[in-house]
């Protein structure tokens, strides 16, 4: 098995990358999509949640109210710690699940935003950063109904791209076209992946 960790800032493109990894026959596990499982309704995740946060974060159908959390913990560096006590470690509980559960020979890509700030950079075969220029991932970011304010802040609370290069076997860089991302990600499983296969 070899076992690659996926990441980027947010905007960057890195779920792209991963989509381009699965369709090369890469098992991906995605932490943001078990983070928001660890918190839906009825969950151990969501009650504690809601133990520390209060029920102002609940919507009215019982769901996380997603905003209504980002604009606490986002603005609240202590916050955000506390959030992130009892998120990761049920993330990362689940992802050995999941890991476990892959063939032996699978290529297993973690796509984890926060795989710098939370120290897992030596937890894998191979880094593999998603790197976009400033101004293109706070366009990305606006596209998906950011306000601009609201994409520096997210960016300015994750890792540097300096800190996520210093952990990285490889850099990609998501500035430009699909095509251009898409030559880079087949250079890197032809020049990297199948290599730690054999």
């Amino acid at each position: 098995m070899v076992r690659i960790g996926l990441t980027g800032g947010i905007g960057s493109g890195k779920s792209t990358v991963a989509g381009l990894l699965a369709a090369r026959g890469a098992v991906v596990i995605d932490a943001d999509r078990i983070a928001r499982e660890v918190v839906e309704p009825g969950t151990p995740g969501l009650a504690a949640v809601i133990e520390a946060f209060g029920d102002g974060v609940l919507a009215a159908d019982g769901a996380l109210d997603r905003p209504a959390l980002a604009g606490i913990v986002f603005a609240d560096p202590e916050a955000r710690a506390r959030l992130d006590g009892i998120v990761h470690p049920l993330v990362r509980e689940r992802a050995v699940e999941l890991a476990a559960a892959a063939a032996a020979d699978a290529v297993l890509v973690n796509d984890v935003p926060l795989l710098v700030e939370t120290g897992q950079a030596g937890s894998y075969d191979l880094v593999l950063v998603v790197e976009a220029d400033l101004d293109v991932r706070l366009a990305r970011l606006v596209e998906r109904g950011m306000t601009e304010d609201d994409a520096r802040a997210r960016i300015a609370a994750q890792a540097t791209d300096e800190q996520r290069r210093a952990v990285a076997d490889v850099v990609l860089d998501n500035s430009g076209t699909l095509e251009r991302l898409e030559e880079q990600v087949d250079r890197f499983w032809t020049e990297r992946v199948e290599p730690a296969r054999s």
